[in-house]
């Protein structure tokens, strides 16, 4: 059974704290997918993910490609998970089911601890998977390093 891990962003910018959990979650063997709510983002990400250095290049694809079955880690705005994912990481709010929450190894849930409405939904976001029984995990970066503040489950 997995968990759901939200990441409070204050300090370090989304696409640095994505391509360190996509690294882990590389390093763990599993499939990713990240689920956006649009394609800008994902599209900078894409870019972003493209022009890191040579060491910490990460193979990946955009959604809607012949190859979405074969990529290791998949940019998507879709709740599917056509690379048999094993962990999903939410931004900007994307939607997460607890049902995925409990078939998957993790689940990510990041979110800009700057943006007022970003932090209530992942309020709501926390509140509904916790009440539906998974367990989750709150990290903060507040304190200049990734901490764990609260554990349910």
């Amino acid at each position: 059974m997995g968990a759901a891990y939200f990441y409070h962003l204050t300090r370090r910018p989304l696409n640095q704290t994505l391509h360190t959990l996509l690294g882990k979650a590389r390093q763990a063997g599993w499939q990713v997918v990240v689920r956006g709510r649009t394609d800008l983002l994902l599209k900078s990400l894409d870019d972003h993910l493209w022009t890191v250095s040579v060491d910490g290049f990460l193979p990946h694809g955009r959604a809607g490609g012949d190859h979405d079955a074969a990529q290791p880690i998949l940019l998507s705005t879709s709740m599917d998970r056509p690379n048999d994912a094993q962990c999903v990481i939410s931004v900007e709010g994307a939607e997460v089911l607890a049902a995925e929450v409990v078939k998957l190894e993790r689940v990510c849930i990041l979110f800009d601890g700057h943006d007022t409405s970003s932090v209530q939904q992942a309020r709501e976001q926390w509140k509904t998977l916790t009440s539906a029984g998974c367990a989750a995990q709150y990290w903060s970066e507040e304190s200049g390093q990734w901490t764990k503040q609260a554990e349910t489950g």
